[in-house]
């Protein structure tokens, strides 16, 4: 009868006793939260305890990322070591910010001064914009996240982006990889209020790394609206199958003219001040382009609508397979030159004399009696009126 009494009382206290008492002198833990203020701030908090002081506190975490190797980031916050101990970490975004639903996986590593150690398990957030009530709309690939308007504004932003990514798919052979969201704030003073170091002119944002899309669109500017969805998508998209870890980046003309076309074709009006542009010797090379565009609001008119006219030359001319070839090969981390050169056999200087001969021609010139006339190129009278260049062998091969 004893036994039997002694039997049940132990089975009692096994059962009575919670799982942590089970590991008697290892570290427990009570809590781990984390306080988001977006988009200044991020704070990660842990609480544990153990029989015997913990001297050691680690955060680990990583982002969401487009990245070529796994890798997590590491912070060591200042503690008071003890048998309960609290400790606290902030991400200050001034020194790396994020964007908006921006998603971070963390979890902390704790040791006391008996060599024990314990890793917590992994939890994920997401660095919203806590300060909008978000609605959302969308398929698998696009998702639309907006909080002033209708339903059918945001429908219209959708299908915007969905034609957009019919467009480039039909003519690059270039489709979404990764689900992309898009965060329409209700004007530009709440888009910059996003940013925690905007530049005064943005009006959209593409973080590529992250497949997100932030924009300012006010319902009563949907026109507008339709065409920035569709142009920051495309660079989304171009950066989704060109981001390489072999250090090759794609030009600003190649990346701004396939985000232009994303919206649709050159219109007549920008073609025919384009070829007047010409004629006057007023357009940079493309190799001008293949740095950041000017901020002079008619340069960077003449920009974007030399790259999109040079992106939809090379697409008619040559059609979509190529270009896609040359982007994959920017991928492989070729340069601009090579990529080129082993697509069309031309460089980007032979581009661009192409190009330009697509858009004015050979124009027709009579000698004089008695004398002998040598024929100047298009190419060759642009580059007389601006800054004078040498022509490399690739120039003369590519443009026979």
């Amino acid at each position: 009868m004893t036994r039997t009494i002694l039997i049940i009382i132990i089975s009692l206290i096994v059962l009575l006793t919670p799982a942590h008492a089970a590991a008697a002198g290892e570290i427990k833990l009570i809590k781990s939260s984390s306080e988001n203020e977006f988009p200044n701030l991020l704070t990660f908090n842990v609480r544990a305890e153990s029989p015997a002081p913990i001297n050691r506190i680690r955060l680990r975490y990583e982002v969401d990322k487009i990245t070529y190797a796994p890798s997590f980031a590491e912070a060591w916050p200042d503690i008071q070591a003890g048998k309960n101990v609290s400790a606290s970490w902030a991400w200050d975004m001034r020194k790396g910010s994020l964007p908006p639903g921006a998603k971070i996986t963390y979890w902390w590593v704790i040791e006391d001064t008996s060599g024990n150690r314990l890793t917590t398990p992994k939890e994920t957030l997401s660095f919203d914009d806590t300060r909008y009530k978000w609605q959302k709309v969308g398929d698998s690939k696009i998702s639309i996240f907006w909080y002033q308007g209708s339903r059918s504004f945001a429908d219209d932003l959708l299908k915007a982006a969905q034609d957009a990514a019919d467009k480039l798919g039909k003519d690059t052979g270039v489709f979404i990889e990764k689900p992309v969201s898009l965060y329409i704030y209700g004007n530009y003073r709440d888009l910059r209020g996003s940013i925690v170091a905007p530049e005064e002119w943005t009006g959209g944002v593409a973080y590529a790394g992250f497949n997100i899309i932030s924009i300012g669109v006010s319902p009563n500017n949907l026109e507008w609206g339709k065409k920035a969805v569709a142009h920051e998508l495309g660079h989304l998209i171009t950066h989704q199958v060109t981001v390489s870890p072999y250090g090759a980046t794609v030009p600003p003309w190649l990346d701004e003219g396939l985000a232009m076309h994303a919206e649709g074709q050159q219109g007549n009006s920008d073609k025919e001040a384009l070829v007047k542009a010409i004629e006057d010797g007023r357009l940079a090379t493309l190799q001008s382009l293949s740095s950041p565009f000017s901020a002079d609001a008619q340069e960077a008119f003449y920009a974007y609508a030399q790259s999109q006219s040079v992106v939809e030359y090379i697409i008619n001319t040559f059609g979509k397979d190529k270009l896609n070839h040359l982007l994959v090969l920017l991928n492989d981390g070729n340069t601009m030159d090579d990529a080129l050169l082993k697509t069309y056999n031309f460089n980007l200087s032979g581009l661009d004399e192409a190009w330009i001969e697509s858009m004015i021609g050979q124009p027709e010139k009579k000698a004089e009696p008695g004398t002998l006339l040598k024929q100047e190129s298009p190419r060759d009278a642009l580059v007389n009126r601006l800054t004078p260049r040498v022509l490399t062998p690739a120039l003369t091969a590519g443009a026979a």
